[in-house]
């Protein structure tokens, strides 16, 4: 399978690594993914990229790769408000498609796109990689095997200090012109899937946005005014009658790439850290307590390398993961898709409904109100 990548900066190194270390990490896989081709608006960008990444080609438009017939893949890396064309584009060439979180800048968008990837019969996959992780892997099953029981409530919060440093200019996730929204769609998207895939649809929710910086530095080093939230806090409830915080800010002064989630149930609770990605903390209520706390309180859960056949080969079960694994991890899902013949997870159809919950989100946070997540189909 030639994959062209649309757009290379962090997202577009990130997800040619991913492609080129698949072998390492999976093994006898039954299909060979290459660097097909890779299309930015900088020809000496994709020139580099060529030269310094092992690009079979640099194509001077994305039409151009999108319609070429050596290419399978469109892998989408490039900013927000450019998806909804290039999707379209390379849904009518019959490409298959794995596109950068958030699908779309809105709703009507993201269903448009769903449904005509649908139609089309192609395997379409949004990119939410935390969900690659060994730790949430276990959370999910843990989930799924009742051990957690009815879900009570939840914590989620992904933070960064990145809008802290007023000295910096400005990066293109926080103009509202480029990006379609804010730090809603840059971390809070993967926050709403992470307690979405983990407990289940939403019911209502309550948002509010924050820009603690009105006035700072733009792209270009001069004053600027900011037109995107630095900062949104959200309360949910969930269609299982969970009630939790999902919070998403830019403003935490302190932190790195602090993504965790607190889940408890009737029978036991998880705990998950990225910081600290090789654990799950695990609660279960079945545990004797006694004058000297017996047996009770939350276990670690050694996850490490340890991933199901055929992956976990390499470096090794026990060998400690980062964040590229995640990345290495949804790749893998995808093209095992593709050559299958089979649609995959997560699907446009999850990208559309996380789109349909920041849709809300925003509007609670304009109306000042509890706005309904009931579930639609796309």
């Amino acid at each position: 399978m030639n994959i062209g990548i649309i757009g290379f900066g962090a997202m577009g190194k990130t997800h040619a690594f991913a492609i080129n270390n698949l072998n390492y990490f999976y093994k006898d896989l039954p299909f060979r993914a290459t660097l097909g081709g890779v299309y930015t608006r900088t020809p000496e960008t994709r020139e580099a990229a060529v030269r310094d990444f092992g690009f079979a080609r640099a194509y001077s438009s994305e039409d151009e790769m999108i319609n070429d017939p050596d290419i399978d893949v469109i892998d989408i890396t490039s900013p927000n408000i450019a998806h909804f064309e290039t999707i379209k584009k390379a849904i009518a060439a019959k490409k298959h498609i794995y596109c950068e979180k958030p699908l779309c800048i809105n709703e009507a968008q993201a269903a448009e796109v769903t449904r005509l990837a649908r139609e089309a019969g192609i395997t379409a996959q949004i990119v939410f990689n935390t969900r690659f992780l060994s730790p949430v892997m276990r959370a999910k099953e843990l989930v799924n095997d009742g051990r957690l029981g009815r879900i009570i409530s939840f914590n989620c919060a992904f933070l960064h200090s990145s809008c802290t440093d007023l000295n910096k200019n400005a990066g293109w996730k926080q103009d509202k012109t480029v990006c379609g929204g804010g730090v809603l769609f840059d971390l809070g998207s993967h926050a709403i899937d992470l307690v979405y895939h983990l407990c289940g649809n939403f019911k209502n929710i309550y948002g509010s946005s924050q820009i603690a910086h009105p006035v700072r530095r733009g792209m270009d080093g001069n004053e600027w005014r900011t037109n995107a939230d630095e900062a949104f806090y959200m309360i949910a409830e969930l269609e299982c009658g969970a009630k939790g915080t999902i919070t998403a800010s830019k403003l935490a002064t302190g932190t790195n790439d602090d993504f965790s989630i607190e889940i408890y149930g009737e029978k036991g609770a998880i705990k998950f850290d990225l910081m600290e990605p090789n654990w799950l903390w695990f609660y279960d209520c079945s545990d004797k307590s006694g004058d000297l706390g017996g047996e009770a309180g939350f276990k670690r859960i050694e996850c490490c390398g340890r991933y199901p056949s055929p992956g976990g080969v390499f470096p090794g079960v026990k060998a400690p993961i980062g964040w590229l694994r995640g990345h290495v991890g949804s790749m893998y899902s995808f093209l095992d898709a593709v050559h299958s013949g089979k649609q995959t997870d997560p699907s446009f159809e999850d990208g559309a409904y996380i789109q349909r919950i920041m849709e809300a989100a925003y509007r609670s946070d304009e109306s000042g109100k509890v706005e309904d997540c009931t579930p639609v189909i796309f």
